[in-house]
C-alpha cells in the first residue's frame, strides 16, 4: 500500500494573514508529549503501553530536548510569536529552559502524562483561537491530536519529530526546520495542505509484523524539503525484489569475513541477511558476525557486544520517500554508536525505485545529536544495484 500527501485548494493562508493583520502576533499552541521516543534506543520500537519497560531498561526522555531546540530556534527567528502551552513537562518547562515567555493553560501539572492530557490541551487551544498548533511527539501523538480535531476545520498543525517512528506527513524533518516552517507560515509563503495521519501498530511491530493504518488528514503548513512527508512502502513487485537481491549480492561479496555488521531494519537489509544464511528481525536492529546473528539489539547491547568498532560496519536502507537514514525506527543505532563506527563504514542500500522517489532527491539524518548529523552530511555512496553506486547528498 502506498500513501500520498493530499493537497487541498483552499484559502487558509489568506485567512491567517487576515487574522494577523496589523500588530497581532502569531499565536502558537505548543504541546509536548514528554515520553515520546523513550522506547527507541532501548529497542522497544515505540513507547505505547511499554513506558515502564522502557524506564526499567534505562530509557531517558527525548522530547524535552527536541522541544527546547525548536523553541530556541523559534526565539532566534525574530518572529513576533505568542506561545500558549501546557504546564510542567508538556511545554512550560521547555519554554523556561529556552528563556521564552509563554502563557500556561489552566490544566493540572502531572509527573506522568497520558493521551488524554494531549487531547485536553488541544481542546483548550482551540478555545483560545490559536493560529497554529505545534506538537512534539510521534505518530501516536499526531493521532491523539487528530482525534480531537476531526470537527475543527482549518486550524493547521505541525509536528516536531520526537517519536520512535514518524510515518505521518505532518512532521518537519527536525526541530530546527520545524521553526523554519513556522517562519514561512507566519510570512504567508507556506501552502496549507492536508497531511496523512498514519500510525503503526506497535504491538505488531514488536512481533516483527508491519501494520499501519491511515486514520485521516490534518491541515498543516507545507514547505518543500522542510517536511519529511509520509512513509512510502516498498512496492511488492518482481523488479523491486530482483533489485534488492542484486544489491544484497554485491554487499555480501564485499563484506569482510572477519568484520562485524550492524544490520538496520527493512526488507532490503533483510535480503542481505538471507544471502548470509541468517534470520534477522525485519523491523529491528541485529548484529552479524562469524556467520551468526545477535537479534533485536538495543543501544546498550550494541555497545556491549562489539569490542572492535574499527572492524565494524553499519548497513542501512532509507525510509521510503522520506529518505531518512538515521533517527526514525532505528534509534538503537545511536549517535554514540555512529561515532564509534564512523561515516566511512556506513553502507547505504536503496533500490533504484526508492532513490527515484526520494523527497527532494536527498537522504536525511536526524539522530538528535547536531554534531553527528553534521558529521554525516555531505554525500554518501548508495548501493542501488549489483556493482552500482550512486553518490547521493545527505541533508
Amino acid at each position: 500500500m502506498i500513501y500520498f500527501m493530499k493537497q487541498t485548494r483552499n484559502n487558509e493562508s489568506s485567512k491567517l494573514l487576515q487574522r494577523m493583520s496589523g500588530d497581532k502576533s502569531l499565536k502558537i499552541g505548543f504541546i509536548v508529549n514528554p515520553i515520546a521516543g523513550m522506547g527507541g534506543r532501548v529497542g522497544l520500537k515505540g513507547t505505547d503501553g511499554v513506558l515502564e519497560n522502557a524506564i526499567a531498561l534505562g530509557a531517558k526522555p527525548v522530547a524535552p530536548d527536541r522541544a527546547t531546540e525548536f523553541l530556541r530556534k523559534l526565539k532566534g527567528s525574530e518572529l513576533v510569536v505568542e506561545v500558549i502551552t501546557c504546564p510542567g513537562a508538556m511545554g512550560e518547562d521547555e519554554a523556561k529552559t529556552a528563556s521564552l515567555q509563554a502563557e500556561i493553560l489552566p490544566m493540572p501539572s502531572k509527573s506522568r502524562t497520558t493521551a488524554e492530557d494531549t487531547k485536553s490541551a488541544v481542546k483548550h487551544m482551540i478555545h483560545s483561537r490559536v493560529d497554529l498548533i505545534v506538537f512534539v511527539g510521534g505518530d501516536g501523538t499526531a493521532r491523539d491530536i487528530y482525534d480531537m480535531m476531526r470537527a475543527e476545520d482549518g486550524l493547521p498543525v505541525l509536528g516536531v519529530p520526537s517519536g520512535v517512528k514518524m510515518y505521518s506527513g505532518i512532521f518537519a524533518v527536525n526541530p530546527s526546520e520545524a521553526a523554519e516552517v513556522v517562519r514561512a507560515f507566519a510570512e504567508g509563503t507556506a501552502q496549507i495542505t492536508d497531511f496523512e495521519i498514519i500510525d503503526a501498530d506497535e504491538s505488531s511491530i514488536r512481533r516483527d509484523r508491519f501494520s499501519i493504518k491511515l486514520h485521516g488528514y490534518l491541515k498543516g503548513p507545507f514547505v518543500p524539503l522542510y517536511l519529511s512527508g509520509s512513509k512510502q512502502l516498498s512496492p511488492e513487485t518482481l523488479d523491486e525484489h530482483e533489485n534488492q537481491r542484486a544489491i544484497a549480492r554485491f554487499i555480501v561479496e564485499e563484506m569482510d569475513p572477519r568484520g562485524t555488521y550492524i544490520l538496520g531494519p527493512g526488507t532490503t537489509v533483510r535480503c542481505v541477511a538471507d544471502l548470509l544464511g541468517v534470520e534477522k528481525t525485519l523491523l529491528g536492529v541485529d548484529i552479524y558476525r562469524n556467520k551468526s546473528v545477535v537479534k533485536d539489539v538495543n543501544e546498550e547491547r550494541i555497545l556491549k557486544e562489539i569490542r572492535d568498532f574499527q572492524k565494524t560496519w553499519i548497513i542501512l536502507s532509507p525510509i521510503g520517500r522520506q529518505g531518512i537514514l538515521l533517527g526514525r525506527g532505528n534509534q538503537q543505532i545511536s549517535p554514540r554508536v555512529v561515532r564509534k563506527v564512523a561515516k566511512e563504514r556506513i553502507i547505504v542500500a536503496a533500490t533504484r525505485g526508492k532513490l527515484q522517489n526520494l523527497a527532494g532527491n536527498v537522504l536525511r539524518v536526524d539522530t538528535g545529536d547536531a554534531e553527528v548529523d553534521e558529521l554525516l552530511r555531505g554525500y554518501m555512496k548508495v548501493v542501488s544495484d549489483y556493482r552500482e553506486w550512486r553518490l547521493t547528498p545527505v541533508k
